[in-house]
Formats: C-alpha cells, sequence, structure tokens
C-alpha cells in the first residue's frame, strides 16, 4: 500500500506547489480542484545529475466511479462500509501527468458538488483508488486528519479533524527530519487556498488571508511542511455579507 511516508517523501524531497481552489455560487454549489505541482527548479537541487537522466511519460485522466467497473470482481467482495465510503468519491476526477521530456509533473484532482458537505477529502483521492486498485482494507490507510466543508448561512468553514493522534505525532517527527536533512536548500515547498464566492467577504478567521479588491476572492498560503506537522492550521472560517448589502 501507498503509506503516507512514501506521501511525505514524495511531497518534501520531491518539492510541491499544493493549491485548493474552491468556487462557490449563491445558491451552494461550487467546484473545488487541488493541483499538486512538482517544483522543477526545487527538485532539480536534490536530483542533481540524476535529473537529466528521467525518462517517464504518463498522461492519465479517470473518475473514481471507473474503478468500481474496471476492478469489479473484488470490489463487489469489499465490505459494505469501505464500498460506502467510496461511493462519495464516484464524481471525482483525476489528471495525472508526468513528463520528463516537458518537465511537468502535475496532479489535478477536482470535483463539482451540489453543497460543501457533498465536498470529499479530495487529498485521499489517489490512496483510494490505489487500494480498490490492488484489493487493499480501507482499515489500512495510515491518514491521520480529515478535511470537510460547510457552507450554512453566511459561514463558509473548512474543518481539518485529527484522527489518530500517535500517527501525527509519527508524521511530525518525519517531517523534522526531513526539514532539517534539506536546510540550507532554497526549496519551493508553497500549499495555498484561493477561494471564490457569491458575495463580499465580511471576515476570514486567519488574518494572513489577502482579500482580492472586489471582496469576494481569498488567497491564504502556508509552508507546505508545517501543514503536515500541525494540519489544524488550515482551519478556516469566512463570513460574507448579507444578500441585502451591497
Amino acid at each position: 500500500m501507498k503509506k503516507y511516508f512514501f506521501l511525505l517523501l514524495i511531497l518534501l524531497t520531491a518539492n510541491c506547489q499544493v493549491t485548493e481552489t474552491l468556487h462557490l455560487n449563491a445558491d451552494g454549489t461550487g467546484k473545488i480542484e487541488v493541483v499538486d505541482l512538482r517544483d522543477e527548479h526545487s527538485y532539480m537541487q536534490l536530483a542533481k545529475e540524476e535529473y537529466s537522466k528521467e525518462d517517464i511519460y504518463r498522461d492519465t485522466i479517470y473518475v473514481f466511479a471507473d474503478y468500481f467497473k474496471k476492478y469489479a470482481e473484488t470490489f463487489t467482495r469489499t465490505p459494505r462500509e469501505d464500498q460506502n465510503v467510496y461511493f462519495r468519491y464516484s464524481d471525482v476526477k483525476v489528471h495525472i501527468k508526468k513528463s520528463s521530456y516537458e518537465k511537468e509533473f502535475k496532479t489535478t484532482v477536482s470535483q463539482n458538488f451540489k453543497k460543501a458537505t457533498d465536498i470529499v477529502d479530495l487529498y485521499k483521492v489517489e490512496d483510494y483508488a490505489d487500494n480498490i486498485k490492488k484489493n487493499y482494507a480501507l482499515s489500512a490507510e495510515e491518514h491521520y486528519y480529515e478535511v470537510s466543508y460547510i457552507f450554512e448561512g453566511n459561514h463558509f468553514n473548512r474543518t481539518v479533524k485529527i484522527t489518530d493522534s500517535i500517527q501525527l505525532k509519527k508524521e511530525f517527527d518525519k517531517v523534522e527530519k526531513y526539514k532539517n536533512h534539506y536546510k540550507g536548500y532554497k526549496l519551493v515547498q508553497s500549499y495555498v487556498l484561493n477561494y471564490h464566492f457569491p458575495r463580499k467577504i465580511q471576515s476570514v478567521s486567519n488574518s494572513l488571508a489577502k482579500i482580492s479588491d472586489d471582496r469576494k476572492s481569498l488567497s491564504l498560503q502556508f509552508l507546505l511542511s508545517d501543514c503536515l506537522q500541525n494540519p489544524l492550521s488550515t482551519n478556516l472560517e469566512v463570513v460574507l455579507e448579507s444578500e441585502s448589502v451591497d
């Protein structure tokens, strides 16, 4: 199984720029997209002479529900509880492009939603697809937090919940080890939230958020390693102006 240790290795050594973009409509519908892009300059510093030797090309697009049919023989024997989790991801779209020739390593995961509570934890999509493909048990996953969203009235919330405090401590130590190992390198390791709302923003819980001139969008940037060590730091509450306010 693709362990979370492997995920950390990719994130912290390949040096990613992760961007989560959300567009919320007035009726509560919308689209969310997470883009994971390898920063080539940073990766080149670490790969050194191996960088020019890469010989990879993959361009794959799939909808999560495709896996239910493709691996139906084993999926039908998956515990019903696990199936119900996977079914929530049915309409999630994934585009993976890895090209050593174009020097583009990018994964885009997106979902159209009818209401914010329908948004799944997009950061688990590839692991879950791998579970179905290889017939792994959902319980074997080592995720230590989950992300959820809600939009009620004028309030939008992005909520992160720690699901395994012991695993969190293990991952914290692993990240600290990598941070110390690559100390001195000038590496790009950004995690950005870009949110767009149907009405003007009245207030934001994180004072570091940059609000657009029309006050209908915000951008909030973190250091990726900090987010992995303290996922709760990405919690966010946004209060919008009421509809009667221009």
